[in-house]
């Protein structure tokens, strides 16, 4: 198989608003085939999900409403990126928004896809820790409800039907296995690092 990517030939504008913008992409690859591809490009500079720990067995959840399905759902903190923002300084914004909490550390786990096939949107998984009291005004409708949720626990919370959300249910068990590792000392060498914000 050739690591190659394939040749842009052109590119087409298929929506210029809403949420997403997509595109069509004619491809020509390695090997001389030619396809036509249609992606959700990204809009923005991505987005943040976190993982707030509020003490080292402990992770604070919200219950917040999903209109997708029409229901209440139990996930973590998550918003866009806003602005000239980094992910670190997104995720505890997103905090103080929407968990009523702001983070004294903060570790920038790794990047994540919903779909990659068809879309180019990221979001970064970010590990917050050493939390404090701190409430920031949000775009939420009504103030969400924060659920304390050990991570011995994970095995109860993957199937409740409340709780549906991939990247939030791959973003606990990634950070549970990080604190594992790193509870033995067995992170790698260019394991994620965390970063001192200060109060």
């Amino acid at each position: 198989m050739s690591a190659e990517l394939p040749k842009i030939l052109a590119r087409h504008e298929l929506d210029f608003g809403g949420r997403f913008h997509v595109e069509r992409l004619d491809l020509r690859f390695s090997n001389g085939v030619e396809r036509t591809y249609e992606r959700m490009a990204p809009r923005g500079r991505g987005a943040v999900i976190v993982v707030p720990m509020r003490d080292p067995d402990t992770m604070l959840l919200v219950r917040e409403y999903a209109c997708g399905p029409h229901r209440y759902e139990l996930g973590l903190v998550k918003g866009r990126i806003d602005g000239e923002e980094s992910p670190q300084q997104a995720a505890v914004r997103e905090l103080k928004e929407e968990a009523g909490f702001g983070a004294r550390r903060v570790t920038i786990l790794r990047a994540m896809t919903l779909a990659p096939s068809y879309m180019g949107h990221q979001t970064w998984l970010v590990l917050a820790e050493d939390l404090y009291p701190e409430r920031l005004p949000g775009d939420e409708p009504e103030e969400l409800e924060v659920i304390p949720w050990r991570l011995d626990q994970l095995d109860q919370l993957m199937l409740r039907e409340d709780c549906s959300e991939g990247r939030s249910l791959a973003a606990m068990f990634l950070v549970r296995e990080y604190l594992a590792l790193r509870a033995r000392g067995e992170l790698p060498p260019d394991a994620p690092q965390a970063q001192d914000l200060g109060a």
